[in-house]
């Protein structure tokens, strides 16, 4: 045989070992899912976040073909179910629900976090956009927004806005309220957004600003009156209570977001067939309803799109978090 046969015959030997080894492989990664996925919550049951999951998760097994798990890893505001997630295979079986807070401002908040955002992830799609309303208990006089604006110049120092806890979207959406207006109001920071509600109710803080299903039934039974939503449009949960923009305060949009991650280094084809299946989730009237029940609205975005989102929200509550000068160790 010549060297040339040889060498040929070497090369047809090659090809027939791994291409079997290519189609197993093309193989596994075209059957995803052929396993349950578990979706990782960096928060109890019961708050906002489950809530979403759960309907996330409920929509996406009839799609996937495969159970979606909630795997509760409760606690730092997210960042051991974020670390937990940033630290699993990419192999498209571990994702992550995750919040404002997680994904752009705890790692202006905290200093020596375990991983990074979003380096050590692979967006999937952005899934909802989260609006705010800010109110006010009964005894504050102030109608509307413009006249609080007012009322809060005319008493410098001598109101007080409630929040869940220094450095959340509770604490700092306050503080680019009174950045935006020029207004003084003192932070009273409480351990969770339950106790801060109370205390407003009961006249203990006169503002309080945070996501629209806290205060629902208790602007709807007059407790507190709602002053104005954050977002660019009004809110189907409170159709009747005006934007921030509409109130006067020109420019100002604040709304928190959620969304789906894997673990960094994902094959691009999983994150790509995810991100379509919640697509079309999110375009579900059924979804939209429920989502439109937990002052939550569709808002999808291609994983690029959403990576881009995060960056340039990292930015935005960094300053914030810098101007209110919040940090936890």
């Amino acid at each position: 045989m010549t060297l040339f046969a040889t060498r040929r015959a070497r090369h047809v030997l090659a090809a027939m070992v791994l291409t079997p080894l290519a189609l197993a492989a093309g193989a596994v990664q075209a059957a995803w899912p052929d396993k349950p996925i578990r979706m990782v919550v960096g928060f109890p049951p019961g708050g906002p976040v489950d809530t979403h999951a759960r309907i996330l998760s409920e929509k996406l097994q009839p799609i996937l073909g495969q159970t979606v798990v909630l795997d509760y890893k409760a606690g730092a505001a997210g960042n051991i179910g974020s670390d937990n997630v940033a630290k699993a295979a990419p192999d498209g079986y571990t994702l992550l629900i995750a919040n404002t807070g997680q994904m752009a401002i705890n790692g202006s908040l905290y200093p020596k976090l375990p991983y990074s955002m979003p380096k050590d992830f692979a967006p999937v799609a952005r899934t909802a956009l989260i609006p705010l309303v800010m109110v006010v208990n009964n005894n504050v006089p102030a109608k509307n927004l413009k006249e609080f604006i007012a009322y809060a110049k005319a008493n410098p120092g001598k109101l007080n806005f409630a929040s869940g806890g220094n450095g959340g979207i509770s604490h700092l959406m306050p503080e680019l309220f009174k950045q935006a207006s020029g207004t003084f109001i003192v932070h009273i920071p409480y351990k969770g957004s339950a106790p801060a509600l109370t205390d407003v109710m009961g006249g203990q803080a006169q503002m309080m600003a945070d996501s629209i299903p806290l205060f629902t039934q208790h602007i709807k039974t007059g407790k507190v009156r709602a002053l104005a939503v954050t977002s660019g449009k009004r809110s189907p949960a409170l159709p009747d209570v005006p934007t921030m923009e509409e109130s006067g305060l020109k420019g100002f949009e604040v709304v928190g977001f959620y969304g789906v991650l894997a673990p960094a280094g994902t094959p691009k084809e999983i994150v790509d067939k995810l991100s379509a299946a919640l697509r079309t989730v999110l375009a579900d009237p059924d979804t939209k309803a429920k989502f439109e029940a937990q002052g939550a609205e569709p808002a999808w975005q291609s994983p690029e799109a959403f990576a881009a989102t995060i960056v340039n929200e990292q930015k935005r509550w960094g300053q914030a978090v810098k101007m209110s000068g919040a940090k936890i160790d």
